[in-house]
């Protein structure tokens, strides 16, 4: 590995210190038709595990799943994810 390319350990306290915000004003945009709203104003469905939906197009954003000491999470909907400091 070179010093421009390392492993995703690298970026482990980067990512700690960004899950660790207030989840519900960060502001994802849906990657299906591009609107921009705070995660607290997502569409919430309960199920096996908890599902996110898009307040416009209803798309699918975040799936979570926890099972005991595991939790999956699925951003595949969702574009991009701002975080305030």
């Amino acid at each position: 590995m070179s010093e421009l390319m390392l492993d995703g350990n690298a970026a482990a306290g980067t990512l700690q210190e960004i899950f660790a915000a207030e989840m519900t004003t960060v502001v994802e945009t849906c990657d299906n038709c591009g609107t921009a709203a705070e995660i607290g104003t997502l569409h919430l469905y309960k199920s096996a595990g908890l599902t996110l939906r898009c307040p416009t197009c209803e798309a699918v954003l975040i799936k979570i799943v926890s099972s005991g000491t595991r939790t999956w999470l699925d951003l595949h909907g969702t574009r991009t994810m701002e975080f305030h400091a």
